[in-house]
């Protein structure tokens, strides 16, 4: 599916409300058999992370070199015009810098500007007994506050466990988990690092951290789309 045609209506209302969204299908099987495979030709690789030697779980990513396989640069480029606007909107409820461009080629000149100029769209796969702690997708002091993971192999055919997980802090309350129900092709857009809320006292920062959970069986493989660049 053309990212231009997901209900954004829909999309857009519920990263208000809960800071995710279902993207609902996006990637056919043969376009996450496609990716998948990406991951057996290491040239198409800028740098592999073994999680475990870094304290950041079990499991293994790659992230993606420029140029970007055609399917994740159409999904990068045609993601962002629509998340820019939820982005804009975002930064003027908190009250903070926004002005993110209408296209991820000017937003990809800004990072690149500061510093930025690595690519960070990624492949994750984990087997058996892996997990990824609850973490943030932060390359540098330019962010763009939402992203997107593409889940490439189906729940309970595929693998068993391995839920993708989200976390929400907020203020003088306990943490908030959620469980996002992700089926094969099918993405989710979430929260980078905060999002602004409704409280009791005007609009507040809620912070997210995401992850994912044991995998008890089988093998789980993930596309991650991050719109801002690394250092």
């Amino acid at each position: 599916m053309d990212p231009a045609d997901l209900d954004w209506t829909r999309i857009g209302a519920e990263l208000d409300e809960r800071g995710w969204a279902l993207t609902g299908p996006v990637l056919d099987a043969a376009d996450c058999e496609r990716l998948a495979g990406l991951y057996e030709r290491p040239a198409g690789f800028r740098k592999t992370i073994v999680m475990a030697r870094h304290g950041y779980g079990r499991g293994e990513y790659r992230y993606f070199d420029y140029p970007l396989p055609d399917l994740v640069q159409r999904l990068r480029t045609g993601l962002y015009p629509q998340l820019a606007v939820v982005a804009n909107r975002w930064a003027e409820r908190l009250g903070t810098a926004g002005g993110f461009p209408d296209t991820h080629e000017a937003y990809a000149a800004r990072c690149h500007a500061a510093g930025q100029l690595r690519p960070t769209p990624l492949m994750l796969t984990y087997g058996p007994g892996d997990y990824n702690c609850l973490h943030q997708d932060l390359y540098g002091e330019e962010v763009f506050p939402l992203q997107a993971a593409f889940l490439l192999d189906e729940p309970r055919a595929d693998f068993e466990g391995g839920e993708f997980v989200l976390v929400e802090q907020r203020p003088r309350q306990q943490s908030r988990p959620e469980v996002v129900p992700l089926t094969k092709g099918c993405g989710v857009i979430f929260a980078v690092r905060d999002r602004p809320a409704e409280g009791s006292r005007g609009v507040h920062r809620r912070i997210l951290r995401h992850g994912v959970a044991t995998i008890r069986a089988g093998r789980r493989r993930t596309l991650g789309v991050i719109f801002h660049d690394a250092t």
